[in-house]
């Protein structure tokens, strides 16, 4: 059985970080393909690309491999990255949007990949690569979401909107949070620890870091969740002037246990940013995230876990996972067999389903891919509990 009382730390970083830039880059190219390829007269469906960025001192450097319109030159791109590292606010000596070197390394992609992937006559769109993708949700906040990793996720954001908005002018780009929740009786109660490091302006002490940042913190949190007992570490190594990825080097990918659920639930190791939806790494992980938010909505579960398995060039999912965490209200054999019935879970399916051949990837690069609400145009549709009838339906409830 679960401990009924226990500590557990998520983290977040923010738009700013290195890793989340490159994530961001290489979301404004997955973009770009669906915005301008269907344009063209390109079909999404035909459209791939698989980009990772690199950005250090000054430089950024894009490869990966692609395929669409040949009017997404590598001016083209590199001219997005600059709007991108612009929009998240870097003006620095070390790292500015306007005078970075950019490169980009993007190629066509491999034929035999694609033979593996394209619908050719009788067979269906295969997965993009082998691997398995997990998808979770539990009762610990009104988004379904584990509660450590989402009140990181919304102190970080929260900084971020007062930063760019001017307010708070003293706040850099490159950030970091981390809470520490404890729970009783399995339900989060309050906050033990708070650990934000954000870089700031030059000349200002840790304590005017932290006269800053606490009542930002703080208003993220749950009523009552910050008492006196909370202990804060607030830029604990000191100065932070030196940031993003002048201080550190950044890489696509890196940052996946942020991107999902903050350890509290399994990742299957795959990253997201910067993969077309034909890479079951992303899109079986959203259709996961999916069904597993239907299930706890149905109220068939408090806590469900899902995992989805592929082989590369293999349509439907080698097998498919439930785990209720001994919460479930139906057995977990008969829910497996209702995932099936009420979403194809092929890629194709998953695509159409989930409408997920949109340029709507750059927004999902930082504060998670999950616990988002769902948006006119088709951002986060995973997001959406319209399943729960159906569901309901099919295991007989």
């Amino acid at each position: 059985m679960a401990r009924p009382s226990y500590l557990f730390t998520s983290e977040s970083v923010s738009e700013g970080h290195p890793d989340k830039v490159c994530d961001r880059i290489s979301d404004e190219v997955v973009d770009a393909f669906f915005r301008i390829g269907p344009e063209l007269g390109w079909d999404p469906a035909h459209l791939r690309v698989a980009c990772e960025t690199l950005a250090t001192t000054n430089r950024v450097v894009i490869a990966g491999e692609t395929r669409g319109p040949a009017q997404i030159t590598k001016d083209l791109v590199a001219h997005l990255a600059r709007l991108a590292i612009r929009d998240i606010g870097y003006e620095q000596d070390g790292f500015h949007w306007e005078t970075a070197s950019i490169d980009v390394h993007l190629h066509a992609q491999s034929a035999h990949i694609a033979q593996g992937v394209d619908a050719a006559g009788n067979k269906d769109e295969g997965a993009g690569d082998q691997g398995i993708m997990f998808g979770y949700a539990c009762r610990e906040t009104p988004e379904l979401m584990p509660a450590p990793i989402y009140y990181s996720h919304k102190i970080l954001k929260l900084l971020a909107e007062v930063r760019k908005s001017g307010k708070e002018s003293a706040l850099e780009p490159d950030a970091k949070s981390q809470v520490t929740v404890a729970y009783e009786n399995g339900k989060p109660v309050r906050a033990t620890q708070i650990v934000v490091s954000t870089q700031h302006a030059v000349g200002l002490s840790s304590a005017e870091v932290a006269e800053i940042v606490k009542p930002y913190a703080t208003a993220a949190l749950p009523e009552g969740w910050v008492d006196d007992k909370t202990v804060w570490h607030i830029n604990p190594t000191g100065k932070f002037e030196i940031g993003g990825p002048d201080g550190d080097c950044g890489l696509t990918g890196r940052k996946i246990i942020v991107d999902t659920y903050g350890g509290a639930a399994p990742h299957g190791g795959g990253a997201f940013s910067g993969k077309d939806p034909t890479k079951v790494d992303r899109s079986a992980a959203y259709a996961a995230r999916y069904l597993a938010k239907n299930v706890v909505a149905a109220d068939l579960a408090d806590r469900a876990t899902i995992q989805l398995a592929y082989a590369i060039g293999v349509s439907d999912p080698l097998a498919i996972y439930v785990d209720l965490h001994g919460t479930g209200r139906v057995e977990e054999a008969k829910l497996e067999k209702a995932l099936r019935e009420v979403m194809s879970l092929t890629p194709r399916g998953i695509r159409t389903h989930l409408d997920l051949n949109k340029p709507i990837y750059a927004r999902t690069s930082s504060y998670g891919h999950f616990g988002r609400a769902a948006e006119a145009d088709g951002g986060f549709s995973w997001e959406k509990i319209d399943l729960v009838h159906a569901l309901r339906t099919a295991v007989g409830v």
